[in-house]
Order: C-alpha cells, then sequence, then structure tokens
C-alpha cells in the first residue's frame, strides 16, 4: 500500500458526500466544476477510485520482460548460422532467408528487439505516469481534507436538498480532485499517441 490508498480510505466518507450533492443539485453554472466534467467524464469518488486501480508494479514487471525477449531476439539472430561450406542454389537461398531472418530479430530501428525495447520504454514511462498520478492525487485528497470545504460538507450531515454552502464547497472539492486527475491523464494520453507506431506491424 502507499500514500494513496491510506489517504483514500481516510477520504471516503468526504468524497461520498461530495458525489452525492452532486448528483442532486449539480453545480452554479458559471463554476469551473463543468469544465472538468467534460475532461474527465467521471465524478470525483469514481475519478480517485479509477486512479487508485493503477498498479504501476505490474507494467514495472512487463519492462523487465520485454527487455529480456528483446535480448533474447538478438542471440537468436546472432546464432543463425551461415552455410558455410554449402553452395549452390539451396544454400544461396538460406542465407538470403538467414539474413533477413536476422535483420527481422535484430537487425536496426524496425527490427523485433528494437520494438521491444520501445515497448519497454513505453511500460516503464507508463509505470513512471501511474506513480506520479497516484501521489499526486493523494497530495490533492490530503489538500481537501484539510480544508474549510471540508469543514462544510462534514458539518451539513445528509441535508435534503443540501445547502448552498454545501453545494459550492462540493464543487471546490470536485474540481481540485478532478482537475488533478485530468491534469495527469492528459498526460498518458500523449503518451500513447507518440508511441502509435508500435501498434503497426513490423515489416519482414
Amino acid at each position: 500500500m502507499d500514500r494513496l490508498d491510506h489517504v483514500l480510505d481516510t477520504a471516503r466518507p468526504l468524497l461520498q458526500r461530495v458525489d452525492e450533492v452532486l448528483s442532486r443539485t449539480g453545480a452554479p453554472a458559471d463554476h469551473g466544476l463543468w469544465a472538468e466534467l467534460r475532461r474527465v467524464r467521471l465524478l470525483p469518488g469514481d475519478a480517485a477510485r479509477a486512479v487508485a486501480a493503477l498498479r504501476p508494479a505490474a507494467f514495472a514487471d512487463a519492462a523487465e520482460g520485454l527487455r529480456a525477449d528483446a535480448r533474447a531476439c538478438v542471440r537468436v539472430a546472432d546464432s543463425l548460422p551461415p552455410p558455410e561450406e554449402w553452395t549452390g542454389e539451396a544454400a544461396d537461398a538460406y542465407e538470403d532467408v538467414r539474413r533477413r531472418a536476422a535483420a527481422h530479430l535484430g537487425g536496426g530501428d524496425e527490427s523485433l528487439d528494437e520494438r521491444l525495447e520501445a515497448t519497454a520504454d513505453l511500460a516503464q514511462a507508463l509505470t513512471e505516469w501511474m506513480t506520479q498520478t497516484r501521489a499526486e492525487l493523494a497530495g490533492a485528497l490530503a489538500g481537501v481534507l484539510d480544508s474549510g470545504q471540508a469543514v462544510t460538507l462534514s458539518g451539513g450531515g445528509a441535508a435534503v436538498p443540501p445547502a448552498d454552502a454545501e453545494v459550492l464547497a462540493a464543487a471546490d472539492v470536485a474540481v481540485h480532485i478532478l482537475r488533478t486527475v485530468a491534469d495527469n491523464y492528459d498526460y498518458a494520453t500523449d503518451l500513447l499517441h507518440g508511441s502509435a507506431e508500435l501498434a503497426e506491424p513490423t515489416p519482414m
């Protein structure tokens, strides 16, 4: 467990109240909440739980495995035996296939080992992004737990309809949480778009 797991457990009642208030009454029309809701398309509680579900360790393990596979491709490419004393058309055909197979496995920018390394780099970048996103959300939650808005929301009980002060407090808390999530997810989107070529098939 990291800091987010601990803070989220403490923040759960506050997030539940924020979600309840916003679901019942929305927010003032000119409040910044609406812009953040369009970016995230989740209420704060669901957004926080989505970040809490990120597991950086799984991607770190994947990166290590991909780098091991890349090294294995290079070893296989280096181990393909040349025809040596074998001559003739069959030997020439074999040598052509051997060279193409070796190049495909470990022969440059489009080779399989390079693509595996690039995929490992992406997995490592995603690991770092998840770790940072979890840490920043933990900080955001800790901040709102210590805020005047949290005091307002905890003092209102479960009033129906919520008082105006509660509505504004819930909207302010939501903006802080959703903006943290949205900014971090924007970075992840850019990261994935920048790696889109990894989804393309490798030439052989």
